[in-house]
């Protein structure tokens, strides 16, 4: 049965919540499992639909995944098979990672185009020509993606864009390489280094992660470790604008600012008082925030575009006008019509939207476009008068454990619901 998020708005939040490991950290160590040679074990994963879709791809493959209580231990010993269907495909972006890591292990792989949000064309032709370049043979037929590697040597591979699954699923067939390949204009993102480190504690030689040239030392032989991934600094984001559209007064125990930088500098100029330590991250927001300059999306470091709506909404009861534009994803403004249904005032053009603020939003039912999206309307709603009614929160599932539990563990009135107990 399909559940709803209820929120009604107008209390202050105050109180902590722990971070949870970072999503797009713990879905490429999946698919890095799948490289090393005894248990894998993932400290304080988070229970996510993606998570749960990449297990689902990992037992699909032979290999033996369980859970024992927050940790995720995986054994991929038993992998029989070199081929994923298409409806696990389909189910996240993420599972395109999987390529890089079946190529280096078995030598070749067979699965469909990935599915995930529906953002905007985000092709994975760089995967493909990076992956060739290193000696896969690709044939492209109806959709699916039949992979052939009985032997990759590395190389020097210059990406046309830093993109971040490309560095990724490049690193990890670079393992299973002969030789140094070393890839140039990769991606910067703090996951990127989370990879790497996860790589090296199982006996990779991979350096560079963080800059714009990583390093892969192929044909060692891996083995199994214990690994904790980094703190998900897009649901840190998420938290931060949460209290700042409702006003209060938080501690993001886990949260590691470095890693947020642009967006914690948003909030500061919007009029938030946040501040650090080696614990985490505390936000005291008082009154409407103020218009900001201009929010340019960008690759790390620039500001994320995942936390693009996020801020968005918590600027809609800002005084002035905000400009926000979207350089990474072409359809990153879905959620903009259910914003406007809260009473929002933004206008789109293009890449382009400017947000206006508006004296009061009131609670309404809408549902989410996206995941990220799905985070706005939380973070609206908290800033709301009365109850708002969020839908197909499925999406939200896919990056937040529970963000009903960490939202009413700081003091907000939120819940699930099922959609026949609500229409009730």
């Amino acid at each position: 049965m399909s559940q709803l998020l209820l929120l009604r708005g107008g209390r202050p939040l105050s109180g902590e919540v722990k971070i949870q490991g970072a999503k797009n950290s713990v879905l490429p160590i999946l698919a890095a499992t799948l490289l090393a040679r005894g248990q894998v074990v993932l400290r304080s994963c988070p229970r996510l639909r993606d998570v749960d879709a990449s297990v689902r791809i990992l037992r699909s493959l032979g290999c033996d995944a369980r859970w024992e209580g927050d940790d995720l231990t995986v054994d991929t010993t038993g992998m029989d098979c070199c081929g994923i269907s298409d409806d696990l495909m389909r189910e996240m972006r993420s599972s395109a990672v999987f390529l890089g890591a079946m190529l280096a292990r078995c030598g070749q792989a067979d699965l469909s185009y990935p599915g995930g949000c529906e953002l905007g064309p985000r092709p994975i032709d760089l995967h493909l020509s990076g992956l060739r370049e290193l000696g896969a043979e690709i044939r492209e037929e109806g959709g699916f993606l039949h992979c052939r590697a009985p032997r990759l040597t590395g190389r020097e591979i210059l990406l046309r864009m830093p993109s971040v699954g490309a560095t990724e699923n490049l690193m990890l067939a670079a393992c299973g390489a002969e030789g140094t390949t070393v890839i140039s204009n990769a991606a910067r993102e703090p996951e990127v280094e989370d990879l790497q480190n996860f790589l090296n504690a199982c006996g990779a030689k991979v350096s560079g992660a963080g800059s714009s040239a990583v390093a892969v030392e192929g044909g060692r032989r891996l083995h199994g470790c214990a690994y904790r991934a980094m703190p998900d600094r897009i649901a840190a984001a998420t938290y931060l604008c949460a209290v700042s559209s409702a006003g209060g007064d938080i501690f993001l125990r886990g949260a590691e600012e470095r890693h947020l930088a642009t967006v914690t500098a948003a909030l500061r100029e919007a009029g938030c008082d946040i501040r650090r330590d080696e614990t985490g991250i505390s936000a005291v927001c008082r009154g409407r925030l103020r218009a900001i300059r201009p929010v340019q999306t960008a690759p790390y470091p620039g500001f994320p575009t995942d936390a693009q709506a996020v801020l968005m909404a918590a600027l809609l009861r800002s005084r002035g006008a905000t400009v926000f534009e979207e350089n990474i994803f072409a359809s990153r403004y879905r959620h903009v019509g259910e914003l406007a249904r809260m009473g929002a005032d933004i206008r789109v053009a293009g890449r382009v939207a400017v947000v206006t603020g508006v004296e009061q939003l009131h609670g309404a039912p809408v549902r989410c476009t996206d995941l990220r999206g799905g985070a706005a309307l939380c973070v609206a709603a908290l800033a709301a008068e009365g109850e708002t009614r969020i839908s197909q929160i499925c999406h939200i599932d896919r990056g937040y454990a529970d963000i009903a539990r960490d939202l009413t563990a700081l003091g907000a009135d939120a819940r699930r619901a099922d959609e026949k107990e609500n229409d009730s």
